[in-house]
């Protein structure tokens, strides 16, 4: 790996099928260790219910308010500086409960790849 400085552009955040939006910040095969993508959910706004083998994830909110639910803990209420770590192979989910964007970034170790993910949502 080389030092670099890494930007993305806005105008490369895309919809994924689990609900919300992602701007891949940092996303490589040369840095297989760690992704790191900033996830927007609009408000009012659940994601699937989903896991994620081969990775560990953890968000970071940035912004807004919203409730967490990882496998069989209680659901959370989450608002910025909360971290929530969430195993592999977890069930989780996360709703927008506020009136703006609820912003995270999403850091998965190993990084993320989409044959990693799994919609468990009936």
């Amino acid at each position: 790996m080389q030092a670099q400085i890494l930007t993305t552009p806005e105008s490369e955040e895309y919809f994924f099928e689990e609900g919300c939006f992602i701007l891949e910040l940092s996303n490589s095969a040369q840095d297989p260790q760690l992704s790191i993508a900033r996830a927007r959910v609009k408000s009012g706004v659940s994601t699937r219910l989903h896991r994620l083998s081969e990775l560990v994830e953890r968000y970071v909110i940035l912004s807004g308010v919203g409730v967490v639910e990882i496998a069989d803990l209680p659901a959370q209420q989450i608002s910025a500086g909360a971290v929530v770590i969430i195993p592999l192979n977890c069930a989780q989910k996360i709703t927008n409960t506020g009136a703006v964007d609820l912003i995270f970034l999403a850091l998965c170790t190993p990084r993320f790849q989409t044959q990693f993910y799994e919609n468990v949502e009936s």
